[in-house]
């Protein structure tokens, strides 16, 4: 109990720091699935919010979530212009497996792979999933780690506090 409370008032504090001193979005390589090398300064969503989500095949919680959020995706944007860019860990050994699975998907998100760990070690990524919010000035408001069901709902409030539409 203690060891959850102390997880609990980290996590928290971290939230509050980041509210108050948001980081930008730092600079790494990733790439698409076809191979394009990509510098994340230059994702962005036109001055709208951008979720970004690292995953991994292997990662249960991490495909639950992103097919949670699947579900509500559509009207999320619709409401809010929001933009999820799912970023995988996998690497080397298992980043063969990620086109495959993210085709049988019924996901509209871009992805990246970061086989590297480039963004992953500059974001300090250390489990999965892992997810950032973005406002529009590409500064990171907000992350949250693990998933249970249901964290899709937070998300989506943060998103909306983000666009004044609490």
């Amino acid at each position: 109990m203690k060891v959850l409370t102390t997880l609990l008032s980290f996590a928290l504090l971290t939230s509050v720091a980041l509210a108050q001193n948001p980081s930008k979005l730092p600079s790494a390589t990733v790439q698409t699935l076809e191979g394009k090398k990509v510098d994340t300064r230059t994702l962005s969503n036109d001055g709208k919010p951008m979720i970004i989500n690292f995953w991994a095949t292997w990662c249960a919680p991490c495909k639950k979530e992103l097919n949670a959020i699947a579900e509500k995706y559509a009207q999320w944007q619709k409401e809010t212009g929001v933009k999820l860019v799912a970023v995988s860990i996998d690497d080397a050994r298992s980043m063969n497996r990620v086109k495959p699975y993210v085709n049988g998907q019924d996901w509209d998100y871009e992805v990246y792979l970061d086989p590297n760990g480039d963004l992953k070690r500059a974001l300090n990524v250390n489990n999965v999933p892992h997810t950032f919010l973005v406002n529009g000035k590409g500064e990171i408001v907000w992350q949250h780690n693990n998933y249970e069901p249901g964290d899709e709902n937070e998300l989506y409030r943060k998103v909306l506090e983000l666009v004044g539409r609490k």
